[in-house]
């Protein structure tokens, strides 16, 4: 798969920067494709960081040519609906909503609301309005956070 390619060819890259790789998405479409490269640091990110990023991983890309049709860079910050995507994120938002969007129905449903309780034992636990859910990373579509804009809280 070319998305896991390019998550191994570039996850060091950035993380030899000092940022982490939240999500890497790589779409092709009637016209250029899209590499889009999601990062975070500790300190949160601004534009100077997506641009160093971009600089780098530009470099690599055009030295190993992974990519053989046109496609344009894409390097931003997770955002406020930001995804989740390894198991010490859902540990770290533990508290936090968030939906969750599965690749096959459960009961008839595809996607989930609710408290981010965080992993336990080894599953994704989420409490929603009809009780606890534990899903398997492997079935997991996508999950992000619902943006709360009410009091701040702090993260670990």
């Amino acid at each position: 798969m070319q998305q896991e390619r390019l998550t191994n060819l570039l996850e060091p890259v950035v993380e030899s920067l000092g940022y982490e790789l939240i999500l890497l998405e790589y779409v092709q479409g009637g016209g250029d494709a899209v590499l889009r490269l999601f990062i975070d640091h500790a300190d949160g990110i601004v534009v100077e960081d997506c641009e160093k990023v971009s600089r780098e991983v530009a470099a690599v890309l055009d030295v190993e040519d992974p990519i053989r049709q046109a496609y344009n860079l894409e390097v931003s910050s997770p955002g406020l609906d930001r995804p989740l995507t390894k198991p010490a994120h859902f540990d770290r938002f533990a508290g936090d909503r968030a939906r969750i969007t599965l690749f096959d129905a459960r009961n008839g449903q595809r996607r989930f609301n609710g408290m981010l309780i965080g992993m336990v034992e080894g599953q994704v636990s989420l409490r929603t309005d009809q009780g606890t859910e534990n899903f398997e990373l492997t079935e997991i579509e996508r999950a992000q956070l619902v943006p709360d804009f009410g009091p701040k809280r702090a993260h670990s």
